[in-house]
């Protein structure tokens, strides 16, 4: 689509929209608040750069696909989260994990990391004027093996596990104080067993007591922020997650940190929108992982189905949107890698403009009189209103491709790039 048919088509939309009462030049400018987090683990399937125990699964995670051109390396990593970048509209950071950092030819251990090797990323996101966000990596490592880390019955194990994620949070404190922004550090872990503990109250004590030992260092909040994420459960852990929702909902609310709500983990009838407005009273703030769980936590690449709508629209509606925190997260190695965060990232965005761009006056107003027919007409007109010419307006102002011309750029890069790797 031509540029002059994109603006005569966004013209139209926008007069439409005013006549709802909508301003589609707010609705842009409102997206455009809230950054989106590309997740670094896409590109080469969650395998990360080290030199030791990066062969073990351990832990829960597991990938498919083999599809052809997955980075080997960091150089090639960047190579493809730029090319990603190039075709995604909108604010954007970086999420890395502490096994993409710069090790060198020496080996070292997660008990050891430094802000050092991250120093490359951070000269890296700066100059291409990105925000770095950051995971400490609890699986895939002799020590996950077992399938415990932080709720270990061996005093040894948790402690390696405590002074990773205490390393893991200074290198985010750096990344936050070099970027002259708050780095938010997630906390996830794979622990939990295949079949039905004897002991729930006793794995779940001592991550308490880890939890506390990793979260007693204090770091400035304008450099760090800190969120903790559960589960429902995992390859290995399906009878029994230790960090569950409902444990980390307790342990964020009283050490007033952040709740990470991954889209995949939670029954697939449970309403992750539903969440915002129950949550964000009691906490100090969110961070979404916009994933797509298809019958069971399968990170599929994200698209716009009715749950990520559901979410976009109550972020939308939310009166502490400041407190959202918003970062994409799934793995896909059975089609093109680039392709696949270009489309996720790109539903994510807008699913958001749909949802800026929903008659939110005219809602309120059949709400506040009980008329629950017009409210619902109000939302099913929404459904077909021309949100899409507002899209592909707002991707020809942040100069990336529309819709229609996305394959022709993934292609592109993928024979010119991918198809040199071997």
């Amino acid at each position: 689509m031509s540029e002059t048919r994109i603006r005569r088509a966004y013209e139209l939309a926008r007069e439409r929209y005013a006549e709802q009462g909508v301003d589609a030049e707010a609705a842009m400018r409102a997206v455009d608040a809230l950054p989106i987090s590309i997740h670094c683990w896409q590109g080469d399937d969650v395998g990360g750069f080290e030199r030791a125990g990066a062969e073990l699964s351990g832990g829960g995670i597991q990938v498919t696909g083999n599809h052809p051109g997955k980075a080997r390396d960091v150089p090639e990593l960047r190579a493809d989260i730029e090319a990603a970048a190039r075709l995604c509209p909108g604010p954007k950071r970086l999420n890395l994990h502490a096994i993409y950092g710069e090790f060198g030819s020496a080996a070292v251990d997660r008990d050891r990391l430094e802000p050092a090797h991250f120093s490359g990323w951070i000269d890296w996101a700066r100059e291409r004027g990105l925000a770095l966000d950051f995971n400490a990596t609890l699986f895939s490592h002799p020590l996950a093996a077992e399938g415990f880390t932080l709720s270990h019955r061996d005093a040894g194990v948790r402690e390696f596990w405590i002074e990773h994620a205490r390393r893991a949070r200074r290198v985010a404190a750096a990344m936050g104080r070099a970027q002259r922004s708050p780095c938010v550090h997630n906390l996830w872990i794979p622990d939990g067993s295949k079949d039905h503990p004897a002991d729930r109250a006793g794995f779940r004590a001592r991550l308490i007591e880890s939890l506390d030992a990793v979260y007693a260092e204090r770091h400035d909040p304008g450099e760090l922020e800190d969120s903790v994420e559960g589960k429902l459960f995992g390859i290995g852990s399906e009878a029994f997650v230790v960090g569950s929702n409902d444990f980390y909902l307790g342990y964020a609310a009283t050490r007033r940190l952040f709740l990470t709500l991954d889209m995949g983990h939670f029954h697939p009838t449970e309403s992750v929108a539903d969440k915002v407005s129950a949550l964000l009273p009691f906490l100090p703030g969110l961070l979404l992982h916009v994933s797509r769980g298809v019958r069971w936590d399968s990170d599929h690449v994200v698209a716009q189905d009715e749950a990520l709508t559901d979410l976009c629209r109550e972020l939308a509606r939310s009166s502490a949107l400041s407190r959202v925190r918003m970062g994409l997260d799934y793995f896909d190695g059975s089609i093109d890698r680039v392709g696949a965060w270009a489309v996720g990232y790109r539903a994510a965005r807008k699913a958001l403009l749909a949802a800026f761009l929903e008659p939110r006056p005219a809602l309120l107003e059949a709400e506040a009189a009980g008329d629950g027919f017009q409210r619902l007409a109000l939302l099913e007109n929404a459904k077909a209103a021309p949100w899409g010419a507002v899209w592909d307006e707002y991707c020809l102002r942040s100069s990336v491709p529309p819709d229609e011309a996305l394959v022709a750029g993934v292609e592109a890069y993928a024979r010119g790039v991918l198809a040199k790797r071997s």
